[in-house]
């Protein structure tokens, strides 16, 4: 009767902690966070073309070829263009608020990403405690049964090794994928903190070209990984 009670147990435990990483999955993760990551990714975009557009070279009028231009079209709005560093008020207007604009969207980004990852802890948090209640409750047997799923190569022998694959993932398995998932996200984010906090009006060509580069790779995301989270969503 005790055994039936804890298999019951380790049933209703294991299902728990499926549906706190089905939400931690589909919910938060992927259907905000890389939202959020894509729109991120378009203000930082935005604050490097409007700060490329206010500082760009003027026309080098000591070329030849543009020397003979200028002189067959002098006229006063091109004088005033060229006087200006050639670029108008207007654009120069526009793209000085596209700048403070796209940079106060990379800030407010920020803290729903930071809103986000405490979202994601709170799950990993409720995950962990259904796993520890879980271990209070059961008896050693059921309590040394491995994510041998997740991990075949750590069995010994072949028919081992092939009877895991076919086993279903047992609740550590989802905890562990929480865990390693939050280390990645809370890395990734930090990136972004890094870079949005590193932006300013002398920031070079080449680092933004780097930051919008690295904003769209995600290094910390382990794609392989992500590939195996999702497997275990039917």
């Amino acid at each position: 009767m005790e055994r039936e009670e804890e298999k019951k147990f380790k049933g209703e435990t294991k299902e728990k902690i499926f549906q706190i990483y089905t939400d931690f999955l589909t919910g938060i993760l992927v259907a905000k966070l890389d939202e959020l990551v894509a729109v991120g990714g378009r203000l930082l975009t935005g604050f490097q073309q409007g700060l490329e557009f206010i500082r760009r070279p003027p026309i080098n009028e000591t070329s030849k070829l543009i020397e003979n231009i200028l002189k067959a079209n002098e006229t006063k709005p091109l004088k005033s263009y060229l006087e200006a560093g050639c670029i108008n008020s207007h654009d120069r207007v526009h793209n000085t608020s596209k700048l403070y604009t796209c940079l106060h969207g990379l800030h407010d980004h920020l803290n729903k990403v930071k809103c986000l990852l405490n979202d994601l802890e709170c799950h990993l948090r409720d995950a962990t405690a259904a796993l520890q209640m879980a271990n209070k409750h059961l008896s050693p047997s059921l309590d040394m049964e491995s994510s041998a799923g997740l991990h075949p190569q750590e069995s010994s022998g072949e028919d081992e090794m092939a009877s895991s694959r076919l086993r279903e993932p047992e609740v550590t398995d989802y905890a562990a994928l929480m865990g390693i998932i939050y280390s990645m996200v809370k890395q990734d984010c930090s990136m972004q903190d890094k870079i949005v906090n590193s932006l300013n009006l002398k920031s070079t060509s080449e680092e933004l070209e780097s930051y919008s580069l690295m904003w769209t790779l995600r290094p910390y995301i382990n794609d392989q990984t992500m590939q195996l989270a999702w497997k275990l969503v039917p």
